[in-house]
């Protein structure tokens, strides 16, 4: 199976509030309004991955911050549908954040929970490090977030939009 990774439009916020709801319930989700909030911003870069039959198995956000001296990119969001995950859907939800980030510039930042070990994995594998711990983050479960960030790298602005399924961690 492959995917296809595009643009979000408005019309994909319910489906994506859908995968919020069961990705993150315990950590306030968000609503379709605030995916379509989000793309209202010119500076918010929104994606979602198709599968075969059309159907949004995949969504991924990124804010393009700063300005021309000091550029930096904060990843908002990462989400993959549970029946598709393991399968390197995330990663190249991250490569096309990645992508977009390298032709703003800057360092890369995002917030991750501190129990979330394949999504750590995948950052660390991108070359994020820890620079601290957010206390109490994610509401209302009130769990640990690990802030992380990425130097730019070269090879970020470019990136292949068809994506083969894998066997492998995403």
């Amino acid at each position: 199976m492959s995917f296809a990774i595009v643009a979000m439009t408005a019309a994909d916020a319910a489906r994506c509030a859908e995968l919020e709801e069961i990705l993150f319930a315990g950590d306030g989700p968000w609503s379709a309004d605030a995916f379509r909030s989000e793309l209202a911003h010119a500076h918010n870069h929104y994606f979602v991955a198709r599968d075969e039959a059309g159907t949004i198995v995949g969504y991924a956000g990124i804010a393009l911050l700063g300005g021309e001296s000091d550029p930096e990119s904060e990843v908002h969001t990462i989400g993959v549908d549970p029946v598709q995950q393991r399968r390197g859907l995330g990663s190249r939800l991250l490569d096309e954040l990645l992508r977009v980030a390298g032709t703003h510039g800057g360092p890369v930042f995002l917030e991750v929970r501190t129990d979330n070990e394949s999504a750590i994995a995948l950052y660390r594998r991108e070359g994020f490090e820890i620079l601290g711990t957010r206390r109490n983050y994610y509401q209302p479960s009130g769990a640990d977030a690990y802030t992380m960030r990425r130097e730019q790298r070269a090879s970020d602005a470019t990136g292949d939009m068809t994506v083969p399924s894998k066997e492998q961690p995403a």
